[in-house]
């Protein structure tokens, strides 16, 4: 099959361990002259993503494919209760799973990988790193919950805290009515809740529940943008991931709404259609 004719979505389907996930590609009219993979925030469907994926190939002659990580959206095959999944499942096996499905189909195309919140940050405890022409990540980095403003803190707190016991007697936390995207396995909860309320972010977990790392490993271009009115995971925060990179040729980009004639983008608005104005310089 020519992969470089017609016009995106494409249906795909790969698989991650035994889960099959589910994603769209979005192909180019032309042969591209990179491919993309999106790595989306937690909570956040592929759906989402389309207008983003489409104007990359429309207007940039990107590839890109968008996916939905395991037990949730179309990637779902249970109820988030019935769901073993972890933040690392999705952060660190799903992500690759995706990379290696598109570099696959495109072996010879520079590829690149784009992060939004979880999507950026655990690139180091993946595999054949140096496979990676670029890195965008987009409102990722180790937040602690005393990084959020004051007018934040008590929403992140009932998150963190208030919501636990129910979501431990649910066994999920049930996002959609929350308002918070997908309803979530209490596995990826729990990880997320321990990480975001420890110094150390992940470093409890290294060697024990997810691999080691290859802190030396991507030595691509990298540029890490942050969201001026971000309030979940501000930019301090962001510039935090860049230690996680430390041979990344690394860019900084920090994006006020007000530049771009917006009100408002925050954590989840990067990507949102309305906020096509950013996006130029997003990839730029």
């Amino acid at each position: 099959m020519n992969m470089h004719v017609g016009i995106g979505p494409e249906p795909q389907a790969f698989y991650s361990g035994g889960h099959k996930l589910q994603g769209q590609l979005f192909l180019t009219q032309e042969p591209p002259r990179a491919v993309a993979v999106l790595n989306p925030a937690t909570g956040v469907p592929q759906s989402y993503y389309a207008s983003f994926a489409q104007w990359l190939a429309d207007e940039h002659n990107i590839t890109c494919l968008t996916y939905d990580y395991r037990d949730c959206g179309a990637s779902a095959r249970r109820h988030a209760r019935e769901s073993r999944a972890t933040m690392v499942d999705w952060g660190v096996y799903d992500q690759q799973a995706a990379r290696d499905h598109l570099s696959a189909m495109f072996p010879n195309r520079p590829l690149w990988v784009i992060g939004h919140s979880l999507g950026g940050l655990l690139l180091s405890f993946q595999q054949e790193l140096d496979r990676i022409d670029r890195v965008i990540t987009v409102a990722s980095g180790p937040v602690h919950f005393s990084d959020h403003p004051f007018s934040y803190q008590f929403e992140v707190a009932a998150f963190w805290h208030l919501l636990r016991p129910f979501a431990e007697i649910l066994r999920y936390v049930p996002g959609r009515r929350l308002g918070y995207g997908f309803d979530l396995p209490l596995g990826v909860y729990r990880q997320w809740r321990r990480w975001c309320t420890s110094r150390g972010f992940f470093a409890a977990d290294i060697g024990h529940r997810m691999p080691m790392p290859d802190w030396n490993g991507l030595q691509a271009r990298m540029k890490v943008v942050a969201i001026k009115d971000d309030v979940m995971v501000p930019p301090a925060a962001v510039w935090r991931l860049m230690q996680y990179y430390p041979l990344a040729r690394k860019k900084q980009l920090v994006v006020d709404p007000a530049a771009f004639g917006l009100a408002k983008i925050g954590h989840i608005g990067p990507f949102a259609k309305r906020n096509q104005a950013i996006w130029d310089a997003l990839i730029a």
